[in-house]
C-alpha cells in the first residue's frame, strides 16, 4: 500500500471541511411553513395598511403624510427578502407557492421574478471570481486595470461608483427602467422575456387602478418616494455585503467557493431591529455558504455555531466609510480608493541576487544587470 502524499492529505482536509460545513449548516436549510406565513402576515399586513394610510395622506394631507414612506420602504426592504428566499426554493418547502409568492411580490417590488432569479444565481455561482465578473454584481474593476484605462473611460467608473450615482441614480435606474426592458433574443430567452413583460403588463394594471382611486398627486408624492427609498436600501445592503476592504477576489484558478462565501461576504453586525427588518441578510456569509437556509434560520445558525464567527465582520458605523472603497489591490488583497490607487506601482519582477557555486552563495554581475533593467523597464515614465 502506497503511504498518502502531501496532494492526499490536503485533499482529505479539504473534503473533511467540505463536510464539516455541510453538517453545520444542514440543519437549519429546512423551510418551516407555519415560520414563512407568520413573516408574510406580520409583514405583508403592516405594509398594505401603511401603503394605503401614505398613498391617502398625501392625497389629502399633502407633505405632512410623507414621513409614512420611510416605515413603508422598509418594509418593502422586507418583502424583497422574502421573495429573495422564495427565487432560491427556501421560503416555503413548495416550489409552487415559493415561485406563486415570488411573482407576486416581484410586482410590488418592481423586479421580474424569472428574470432577477436567473441573475442572482450567477452571483452566487461567481462571487469573488475576478474572471466572471459583471452578472448580478457591482462592477469593480482592480486597480491595473482601472490605470490602464483612457482619461474618458475612468471619468465614467469614477461617476459610477459615486455614493451620488451608486445609491441614488443608479437603484432609481434599476428597478424603475431597467427591469422593465427585456434584452436577448426572445427565442433564445423564452423565460427572461416571459418574466418581464408579464411582470410589466401586472405592473400596468395596479399603477392604473391605483391611478383611479388615489390620483396622480398619491402615487407622485406617495408610491415614488416609497420606492426610490426602498431600492437605494436595497442597493446598500447589496453593496456592504460584499463590498468592504478586506473582501475576496480571487482568479479563476483559485477561486473557492467557501473561501468566497466566507471571506467575501459580510456579516453585518445591525442592531437587533435592523436585522429583523433587513430580512437577516447580514448574515450573508451564511447565506453564501447555502442558500437554502431561510432568513429565518440564519441569526440562530450563527448563534449556535462558533465556527461561522470568522466572518468579514461590518459594524453600521464603519459601513459607513466602505463606499470609498473603489478598486481591487491585487498585491494588497484589498479593496482601495482613488486616492490610494495614485501611488499604486506594480511590483518588481523577482530575481535572486545569488548564484550558487558550491557550498558558497555570491551575487553575480549578469544577475545585478539583468536586475537593474528589470527595475527601468517597470519604473513610471514622464514627459
Amino acid at each position: 500500500m502506497r503511504s498518502p502524499t502531501s496532494t492526499d492529505q490536503a485533499s482529505s482536509t479539504n473534503d473533511c471541511a467540505k463536510r464539516s460545513w455541510r453538517d453545520i449548516i444542514a440543519p437549519y436549510a429546512r423551510p418551516d411553513t407555519k415560520r414563512a406565513v407568520i413573516q408574510l402576515l406580520n409583514t405583508g399586513l403592516p405594509f398594505l395598511v401603511l401603503v394605503a394610510a401614505l398613498l391617502y395622506g398625501v392625497g389629502r394631507y399633502s407633505w405632512a403624510a410623507l414621513p409614512l414612506a420611510v416605515p413603508a420602504a422598509t418594509l418593502l426592504v422586507r418583502l424583497f427578502m422574502f421573495q429573495h428566499d422564495c427565487g432560491h426554493g427556501s421560503f416555503f418547502k413548495s416550489r409552487r407557492a415559493n415561485d406563486l409568492l415570488g411573482r407576486t411580490l416581484g410586482v410590488l417590488t418592481l423586479t421580474p421574478y424569472a428574470f432577477w432569479r436567473g441573475s442572482h444565481a450567477i452571483h452566487h455561482a461567481t462571487s469573488g471570481n475576478l474572471d466572471r465578473r459583471g452578472v448580478g454584481d457591482i462592477t469593480t474593476l482592480t486597480v491595473r486595470e482601472y490605470l490602464s484605462l483612457p482619461a474618458a473611460r475612468r471619468l465614467l467608473y469614477r461617476l459610477y461608483r459615486h455614493p451620488l450615482v451608486l445609491f441614488g441614480i443608479g437603484p432609481a435606474y434599476l428597478f424603475i427602467i431597467r427591469h422593465r426592458i427585456p434584452t436577448g433574443n426572445p427565442l433564445r430567452h423564452p423565460q427572461r422575456w416571459a418574466s418581464i413583460l408579464g411582470t410589466d403588463a401586472v405592473i400596468a394594471v395596479v399603477m392604473l387602478l391605483l391611478l383611479l382611486t388615489a390620483g396622480p398627486r398619491s402615487l407622485l408624492l406617495g408610491y415614488v418616494p416609497m420606492i426610490l427609498l426602498a431600492s437605494s436600501t436595497g442597493v446598500w445592503l447589496f453593496y456592504i455585503q460584499h463590498q468592504f476592504e478586506n473582501t475576496y477576489w480571487e482568479a479563476q484558478a483559485d477561486w473557492d467557493f467557501r473561501a468566497a462565501a466566507l471571506q467575501g461576504s459580510s456579516f453585518y453586525d445591525l442592531p437587533r431591529f435592523l436585522h429583523w427588518l433587513t430580512g437577516y441578510i447580514g448574515f450573508h456569509h451564511i447565506h453564501h455558504l447555502s442558500s437554502k437556509v431561510p432568513n429565518y434560520h440564519l441569526r440562530a445558525c450563527f448563534e449556535q455555531n462558533a465556527a461561522l464567527w470568522q466572518a468579514k465582520r461590518v459594524t453600521l458605523l464603519h459601513s459607513f466609510t466602505c463606499p470609498r472603497l473603489v478598486l481591487w489591490n491585487e498585491e494588497k488583497r484589498a479593496l482601495v480608493s482613488f486616492r490610494d490607487a495614485k501611488s499604486w506601482r506594480p511590483n518588481p519582477p523577482v530575481l535572486s541576487f545569488l548564484s550558487i557555486a558550491g557550498d558558497e552563495a555570491v551575487p553575480t554581475v549578469s544577475v545585478l544587470l539583468r536586475l537593474r533593467t528589470a527595475q527601468l523597464s517597470s519604473a513610471p515614465r514622464t514627459g
